[in-house]
């Protein structure tokens, strides 16, 4: 990077961050650490005050799975595993998924209890958890069901903290207020509230936690619910590949050439204060804040400004019919349109 040019890769970057440190860019040892804050700079930007980025915005959909209650089972007290007839549960919808899927839902008539399919074996087995609390039963209906959804692979942060999805039909609130109204989460209709919760996906058999959404009611048929989110793949290799974090040095960022600089200010910032320089930590995040709002303004271009307008139809009005109605003329005693020299 020539020193009269703004950082474009992850290379310049960290060089920026070393240079304003005035660090010894030749040691391995702070090298890295420059190369960790960048990156923790770069995730801080797109998650710090949910400001509005345009380039991190994505847009994707889930698909919900229909109660299904085809045929009869049977399962006795005490234990986990569940036996079909005429029930299907392996064999794919209409959308091409399984009608009983692994982390779905299933009430069994004449039981009160909630239990979680864990494996699907086939269309007539299936095991659930916890062990079967109520009496044996041979041929009883059920009820299957899910509420909850894998989101996007590279979903950070839902765009808007409000509503979940892009028609705004569906209000999105905290975990722990979703927990306390909705406990059971055993209605079925169509979604009216949601939450973004960290948990496993059981259909993968991954343990890592991702992103899901959590509906109630529990989804009655299948809907496509659109929504907007900000990405966590916030770097772009030189291949072009999408990536969370900047590694090579010739990794970019996807923020745009223009706002780079405040990647900078923000490590620079945190760089500070793990040194203890508190008031060089405030001073550069100061100037950081101040960056990224002008960004962020200047990427609303054409939106909507404080503006006073005046009413003007009762002006209009007036001029037309100077004489009419009760208030007469818009002057004093019509002097002004006598042309009478008042003082």
């Amino acid at each position: 990077m020539s020193s009269t040019t703004a950082p474009e890769t992850f290379s310049d970057l960290y060089n920026a961050l070393l240079g304003r440190a005035r660090e010894d860019a030749t040691l391995t040892a702070t090298i890295e650490q420059a190369k960790s804050y960048t990156n923790i700079g770069l995730l801080d930007m797109h998650i710090g005050f949910s400001e509005m980025l345009p380039w991190a915005e994505r847009s994707n959909y889930i698909r919900t799975n229909p109660v299904y209650s085809t045929g009869t089972l049977a399962i006795t007290v005490g234990t986990n595993t569940i036996s079909g007839s005429g029930s299907f549960w392996a064999t794919n919808n209409d959308y091409g998924r399984d009608n009983m899927r692994d982390g779905g839902k299933i009430i069994i008539a004449g039981d009160t209890n909630i239990y979680s399919i864990t494996q699907v074996l086939g269309d007539a087995l299936a095991g659930i958890t916890p062990k079967y609390h109520g009496d044996t039963v041979t041929a009883a209906t059920y009820t299957y069901y899910e509420d909850e959804y894998s989101l996007a692979s590279d979903f950070l942060r839902p765009l808007d903290y409000r509503s979940f999805d892009d028609q705004r039909s569906i209000s999105l609130i905290g975990r722990r207020e979703f927990q306390r109204r909705y406990p059971r989460n055993d209605k079925v209709n169509r979604p009216r509230v949601a939450t973004i919760i960290d948990a496993a996906d059981p259909s993968t058999g991954d343990d890592t936690p991702t992103r899901r959404v959590r509906l109630y009611p529990a989804p009655d048929k299948a809907y496509l619910l659109p929504y907007s989110y900000v990405t966590k793949e916030l770097a772009v290799s030189s291949a072009g590949s999408a990536q969370e974090n900047l590694s090579a040095d010739t990794d970019e960022p996807i923020v745009p050439k223009y706002a780079r600089q405040a990647i900078v200010l923000k490590a620079l910032s945190l760089w500070y204060r793990d040194k203890k320089d508190d008031t060089r930590s405030q001073e550069v995040n100061s100037e950081y804040v101040d960056l990224l709002t002008r960004v962020v303004g200047d990427q609303e271009i054409g939106s909507s400004r404080p503006q006073l307008r005046p009413r003007l139809g009762a002006y209009a009005s007036r001029a037309q019919h100077p004489w009419g109605g009760p208030g007469g003329r818009y002057d004093v005693d019509g002097w002004f349109d006598r042309l009478e020299d008042r003082y």
